[in-house]
């Protein structure tokens, strides 16, 4: 009876692999097209989107359920002091480009990640690499960290899109056109204004994996030419911000399936804490009460969407539920501002940027300035930019009053402990709550810091968190084992395949 079962279960598995069927080329559309795609030198959603864990790789990487799991390195030691991290790597990996992968590629990529010299080292976000005291190469195979304190984010730091590594003799500027990686796919080709190309990479260290030859992210981010390109197969899924209203067409035809899953991503409504009139805590807790959460998740969003109160999504490990925190009170809104100098007669003005290339914020930004213009007492004025002068205006040169946009990545609470954000938000409560969540001795007593902390910067009335977006999209019956989530930063698609 054992061997009888063992054979079945064979048979079972073999047929699961044949029925995984091999080849074929997937067109997935993407909201907007960056600038670069090396995440390490140019921040932006939609580079992670494309490459994460699909062309370039890191020691570690987020699965699909958003954990923390093995990547370039097959596992790691932590030391009791938590000041040591050994990581063992995996043997016999090449990178694109044929030279092969070891630890000398980590000590190089972690040295340029932590150097406060952003010109000389070109990479983004130094913040995050500030706790590394050196890294080493124990021997090929091996890669050490020590840390001059303990953080209990340093493993997340090394999921995140900025820690993937490319080969350590590879050029800067060269990595922004056609990134050299590790993972299942190549960067075949960069077709400008169109899509990005990727192609098979036979020398994967996953066995049979991939399974689709390429792969082409195409750029088309209205959501009407979405659904025409879907519906006449041009395209085989949009990936994410499927309008709330072409998911209800779609959801009627039996050839696509619509998949709204959980994400890490919050639509947040951000006031320049640093700036008339937002650096008055009267004025944004009065734009804090006339906001009316509910009517734009059922208005703008169609119900598509979780209202949240602070900078985290339920989904997410030391997630604290203050959705409720600031309940809808326009007659609470209009005593605040009273109090704050400002009436019928002499209203509140201020511009709203809004990038022009986001449908979500943009439907949800506009219908929230609709609701604080209602009150009687605000004159909100809208200001549409595209998303590359918001960048460089907004998230760089913190050069506004009000904004919103989509803040995708997971656990990333910790920005407002940093005063140079381009919310301008100076707290050192916050900051205090933050550096004992990061230094905490126990799990537990980091979580109860770090809801502390979302409790302080929503007492603050920092931002307005409108909603946890979904991860709303569709596909052609065809495709098969899409992740229906986004709890990871990149698209992945080594185990997609489609039916021929």
């Amino acid at each position: 009876m054992k061997k009888l079962l063992v054979g079945i279960l064979a048979l079972f598995s073999l047929s699961l692999a044949f029925a995984q069927t091999r080849g074929g080329t997937l067109t997935v559309a993407i909201q907007t097209e960056p600038t670069a795609w090396d995440p390490t030198q140019t921040p932006g959603a939609d580079i992670a989107r494309v490459v994460y864990d699909n062309v370039l790789q890191g020691l570690v990487k987020r699965d699909a359920k958003g954990q923390i799991v093995p990547a370039l390195a097959e596992r790691w030691v932590v030391s009791s002091s938590g000041l040591t991290y050994t990581f063992t790597l995996r043997k016999g990996v090449k990178f694109h480009d044929g030279s092969a992968f070891d630890a000398s590629d980590v000590v190089a990529k972690f040295n340029r990640a932590k150097n406060p010299d952003q010109k000389a080292s070109g990479h983004a976000r130094p913040d995050f690499y500030k706790d590394i005291v050196s890294i080493s190469a124990k021997d090929a195979n091996t890669a050490v960290f020590q840390l001059r304190q303990p953080n209990n984010d340093f493993l997340f730091t090394l999921s995140l899109p900025e820690s993937l590594i490319t080969p350590k003799e590879a050029k800067l500027e060269d990595m922004k056109t056609k990134p050299i990686g590790t993972g299942p796919f190549k960067f075949a080709a960069w077709e400008r204004g169109v899509a990005v190309r990727l192609e098979r990479n036979p020398d994967y260290y996953v066995q049979g994996q991939p399974y689709l030859d390429k792969v082409n992210f195409r750029f088309l981010g209205d959501g009407d030419a979405q659904l025409a390109a879907l519906r006449a197969g041009d395209i085989d899924v949009v990936a994410y911000s499927l309008l709330p209203e072409n998911a209800v067409v779609l959801q009627k035809d039996a050839n696509f399936k619509v998949f709204s899953g959980p994400s890490t991503a919050e639509a947040v409504a951000s006031m320049n804490n640093s700036r008339a009139p937002f650096n008055d805590i009267r004025v944004r807790k009065a734009i804090e009460f006339a906001v009316n959460k509910d009517d734009l998740i059922q208005g703008a969003m169609l119900g598509y969407g979780t209202k949240i109160g602070s900078m985290r999504s339920p989904g997410e490990a030391c997630y604290e539920d203050l959705s409720n925190y600031y309940k809808y009170d326009p007659e609470q809104a209009k005593k605040l501002l009273a109090d704050a100098g400002f009436t019928a007669q002499n209203p509140l003005k201020f511009t709203f940027n809004i990038a022009a290339e986001f449908p979500y914020e943009r439907r949800i930004g506009e219908a929230m300035a609709a609701q604080l213009n209602k009150l009687g007492v605000i004159q909100a004025t809208i200001q549409v930019i595209d998303f590359g002068t918001w960048i460089q205006k907004v998230f760089l040169g913190a050069d506004y009053q009000m904004t919103i946009i989509g803040h995708v990545e997971a656990n990333d609470t910790g920005s407002y402990a940093n005063p140079k954000y381009y919310w301008r938000y100076d707290s050192k409560k916050a900051q205090d709550l933050y550096t004992q969540y990061l230094r905490a001795s126990t799990p537990a007593k980091a979580c109860d810091a770090l809801k502390a902390m979302q409790r302080q910067i929503t007492e603050d009335a920092v931002s307005v968190w409108t909603m946890s977006l979904p991860a709303l999209g569709a596909y052609r019956q065809s495709v098969q084992n899409w992740p229906g989530s986004s709890l990871t930063p990149g698209i992945s698609v080594a185990e997609v395949w489609k039916k021929q």
